[in-house]
């Protein structure tokens, strides 16, 4: 057998075809954010959504370093106590998955099987990106940004570093923070301790964690998380279209109590206040609809106040609730004149599916 054979590929799983056993463990390995801690305006860390790629590495934050060289007029490399030096700035980001809404795709990549929940927003603690940069110097002839992290593996027989790349215009317009702390502590070890990069308005895979490296180069970025692996594509062999912000989405906190196995809600008759959250990595929320009937009817929900960045917004809509069984759903619209779907189109990685929530209640 060969790495390539012996490490996977990439496939759509045959008609019929349940969950995969090595699509378990993936699954065992990460996690979503349980809906109902979408009520939770910061999510605590360990409801957080987790996505590691390979291994989380061994890191200690006493010996750990980020360089920054390529094409800079000067290198340089930081410790943690030089990095807290340079001052703190803190952002609230919303990050969701790429792979979000993958599992309920047909017929479905094989992958991490992400229903809906690959999300959650945390207030990060660290330097501007842009400040790390300018300290090192651009040279002229600088076009991308790579940003290395700790962590090694496999993927489809390729062996490498986890490296995402920027333009050097994203990642200086980008609002980028390199961070130490979630939410007020060190960062935890599944999420990037000792040091990671935020993204603002990007889907997780530009936040690279266990951050070790940062450097400039004179050419586009072909590594395989850029050229190969965050590509929405239609057909194997296309090149595809890179994957980069966050669409639109809303989710609603599901209402009531569950039945243990399928989820379905069971709702008293009467008032009923739904609560949710909006968010949208192209430009603020301004608007969401709540659908009562399976996407028959729809209404407007109040939005909470505005932020001024693009972390999630909160809404609720207020139902009188009639005996009898109910699909609820919820579609998000942004200021940049972007609608969620009812239903996104296809594509053989599952990426940026932001087909709108159904939740089906039955009101006793």
């Amino acid at each position: 057998m060969t790495i390539e054979q012996f490490s996977g590929r990439g496939r759509l799983a045959d008609t019929g075809e349940g969950i995969t056993g090595d699509e378990l463990q993936l699954a065992a390995r990460n996690h979503g954010i349980p809906l109902e801690a979408l009520r939770y305006e910061l999510t605590p860390p360990g409801l957080h959504y987790v996505l590691v790629h390979y291994d989380i590495p061994a890191t200690n934050a006493a010996t750990w370093q980020l360089t920054i060289d390529g094409c800079v007029e000067q290198p340089l490399s930081f410790g943690l106590t030089e990095l807290r030096a340079m001052g703190r700035q803190t952002v609230r980001v919303t990050l969701e998955c790429a792979g979000n809404g993958r599992a309920g795709l047909q017929p479905r990549p094989i992958s991490q099987p992400w229903l809906m929940e690959a999300v959650g927003t945390a207030e990060w603690t660290g330097v501007p990106l842009a400040g790390l940069i300018r300290a090192a110097g651009i040279r002229k002839d600088a076009i991308d940004v790579v940003f290395t992290g700790a962590d090694h593996g496999f993927e489809r027989g390729v062996e490498q570093d986890y490296q995402r790349g920027l333009s050097i215009t994203e990642a200086m317009e980008s609002d980028a923070i390199v961070a130490w702390e979630m939410n007020g502590a060190p960062l935890p070890p599944q999420h990037g301790y000792p040091l990671r990069l935020v993204m603002p308005g990007w889907y997780g895979m530009a936040s690279v964690k266990w951050l070790r490296s940062i450097e400039l180069i004179d050419h586009e970025f072909t590594g395989y998380q850029n050229a190969v692996a965050y590509r929405i594509r239609q057909e194997p062999n296309e090149v595809g279209v890179g994957v980069t912000r966050i669409e639109p989405r809303a989710l609603l906190i599901p209402p009531g109590h569950p039945d243990f196995m399928s989820r379905h809600r069971f709702v008293t008759a009467g008032p009923v206040v739904l609560q949710g959250r909006a968010w949208s990595g192209w430009a603020p929320i301004e608007r969401v609809e709540v659908s009562v009937d399976a996407g028959v009817s729809w209404q407007d929900a109040k939005l909470d106040a505005e932020s001024n960045d693009l972390s999630w917004r909160g809404f609720s809509f207020d139902w009188d609730a009639v005996p009898g069984e109910h699909v609820l759903t919820v579609r998000a619209h942004d200021r940049s004149g972007r609608v969620q779907p009812i239903e996104a189109p296809w594509n053989r990685g599952g990426f940026a599916n932001n087909s709108a929530q159904r939740i089906t209640v039955l009101v006793l």
